[in-house]
């Protein structure tokens, strides 16, 4: 389906930038798991725009949850919520209407839908919708972490300034990604921090926008999870990371750094640690061999575009008639989506883990009640 991902458990998303209300149906969720409004607004939160690096759009992203939970727990049946849209200037919108901005989806929607598109905010395609998905997400992290599995994401570069990577020592890499649960501006490095937001505020002033890279690393995934060839790990988060509108491009370990590799360098020697378990000395490969994980950290690296909106004057058409013409963008605009972005990609991995798991151990295995061997 169009708007649905997902086999054992999936999410549909619906809604538009300035109607009434976005949304997100979750289904196949295992009964019992603790949903806590805590950590949704949390999450919420760190979407949520941050000062001048951001739009000035402000939505208090009230979380009304309709069906699929009771006295705080998942019923197991389909949890539907929606995020009231308060903050619109669709006014912003209607002087352009006819006219394709630059980087949006306002062409290709018009040739798709054949001008019935609600082209306010970017309507469906909008980055708003990524509200919903937020707060989906927000609830199979928290059913992952009860299992002991840990998702969390930097900005590695934004503006061609770069953080440091993430630790390879287990220990410091936790502490790593518990810190960032609450990092409104997600870095590792805060003098690289500091030199991106300025770099952000710069592209600002001169009516530009900047984009960035994003780093991923997940902990406590079993080894087993996934399917060669088509529903590898890697295709299926790759299939969900692409709905997220910014994104273009994703790659897992050392991506195209492999490349400039030579095979004795690139494989991952395995070895048996002091407990029994299975490890590997390096993860150049993410954590994946053969689209099925290894026990190792799952890591993968996200590109995000600049901002399509910028204020400058761009080149476009009138698509009444497909006649050249100039287009200058007003609103509210980020100049910079990276460090918002951050949220979305954690809230799609943990969507597509919990579908992964369910197919490999049953639904139930996300339940309170249940253990992954």
């Amino acid at each position: 389906m169009k708007n649905t991902f997902g086999t054992s458990v999936s999410v549909t998303l619906w809604g538009e930038s300035h109607g009434a209300a976005v949304g997100a149906v979750l289904d196949g969720l295992a009964p019992g798991i603790v949903v806590s409004m805590d950590d949704i607004v949390k999450d919420l939160k760190l979407r949520a725009p941050v000062g001048n690096l951001s739009t000035q759009r402000q939505e208090r992203d009230e979380v009304k949850i309709l069906s699929g939970v009771f006295e705080n727990k998942t019923t197991g049946t389909p949890l539907s919520l929606l995020i009231p849209n308060e903050d619109t200037h669709s006014r912003d919108y209607a002087a352009t209407r006819f006219l394709a901005r630059p980087g949006h989806a306002d062409y290709t929607a018009h040739c798709k839908y054949h001008g019935f598109e609600d082209y306010r905010g970017g309507g469906h395609f909008s980055g708003r919708i990524t509200a919903a998905l937020v707060a989906a997400g927000a609830i199979c992290k928290s059913a992952l972490r009860a299992k002991g599995i840990v998702i969390g994401t930097h900005i590695k570069r934004c503006a061609g300034i770069d953080d440091r990577d993430f630790s390879t020592d287990p220990t410091r890499l936790a502490v790593e990604l518990e810190q960032l649960q609450t990092k409104q501006f997600a870095v590792l490095d805060e003098a690289a921090g500091i030199q991106m937001q300025d770099a952000i505020l710069r592209a600002r002033e001169d009516k530009d926008s900047v984009g960035g890279i994003l780093q991923t690393v997940v902990t406590g995934m079993p080894a087993g999870v996934g399917e060669p060839w088509f529903d590898s790990v890697e295709s299926c988060l790759s299939h969900m990371l692409f709905g997220i509108p910014a994104l273009k491009g994703v790659s897992f370990g050392d991506g195209f750094a492999l490349a400039d590799m030579r095979g004795s360098e690139a494989n991952d020697s395995f070895y048996r640690t002091e407990n029994g378990a299975v490890a590997t000395y390096t993860n150049h490969n993410g954590g994946i061999n053969g689209g099925i994980t290894n026990g190792m950290p799952l890591c993968f690296s996200c590109v995000i575009k600049p901002t399509a909106s910028i204020y400058q004057t761009q080149q476009t058409i009138d698509m009444r008639d497909n006649t050249d013409t100039q287009i200058t963008i007003h609103g509210r605009h980020d100049p910079a989506i990276v460090h918002r972005a951050r949220a979305v990609v954690d809230a799609c991995t943990a969507i597509v883990l919990c579908d992964l798991l369910a197919q490999r151990f049953g639904t139930d295995t996300l339940s309170p009640v249940s253990h992954i061997q």
